[in-house]
């Protein structure tokens, strides 16, 4: 047991991370960015150890985003004119932070933006992977890692649409994760997933009132 553990605590640890940055997802909490910050760097040494690269490298735009995610959630805002939204201080009371940032759907032209996007990364993250290192999963490592590099973005924005765009990531890392033998995190998203539907139904509904 002492040796399972030692071997896999970086997946046990950013596994424990990780459910609860997506349960402080799911309620809209300013917390997660901490909490996602600490599961992120942590992440780096992970999945460089087991040759997920691209999902390696996407810890550092995580990071990154993370720092901008935090700060667009506390500075204030107004919210755009006909634009749905409410006070993010409703699904986050109770937090040392006071904030009024905004939840919000995004136009259908913003939907198409966003597809074609995530198209293009994914074609040169794959490029990237085959050209120069020896991923063995370069379809499946690129496809959610272009997924993410829009999703974390849209969650900073806090669009409603990014749920849609973690439940497939949620779903293919599942499996690639089952195969590339880190079996806690594994799980984890297969959970990820029914979260990320509730969570989509609670954010709809904040909007709507």
């Amino acid at each position: 047991m002492i040796i399972f553990v030692a071997e896999h605590w970086l997946d046990i640890t950013t596994t424990i991370l990780g459910l609860a940055y997506i349960l402080l997802e799911y309620r809209a909490s300013t917390w997660m960015w901490a909490v996602g910050f600490a599961m992120q760097s942590l992440g780096i040494v992970l999945y460089y150890q087991k040759g997920l690269y691209a999902d390696c490298g996407m810890e550092f735009y995580y990071l990154a985003v993370t720092v901008y995610g935090w700060w667009r959630w506390i500075t204030p805002t107004r919210p755009p004119r006909g634009e749905a939204s409410m006070s993010s201080s409703e699904g986050d009371r109770g937090n040392a932070v006071g904030i009024t940032s905004l939840l919000k759907k995004a136009s259908p032209r913003g939907g198409l933006v966003g597809v074609i996007i995530i198209a293009t990364i994914w074609a040169f993250i794959y490029w990237l992977l085959v050209t120069f290192t020896n991923s063995t999963v370069p379809v499946a490592d690129s496809f959610t890692t272009a997924l993410s590099i829009v999703g974390i973005w849209a969650l900073a924005h806090k669009y409603l649409e990014q749920w849609f765009i973690w439940i497939a990531v949620d779903v293919v890392t599942s499996v690639l994760y089952f195969y590339k033998d880190i079996p806690f995190k594994a799980s984890l998203y297969a959970l990820y997933v029914v979260i990320a539907i509730f969570g989509y139904l609670k954010w709809r509904k904040m909007i709507n009132n």
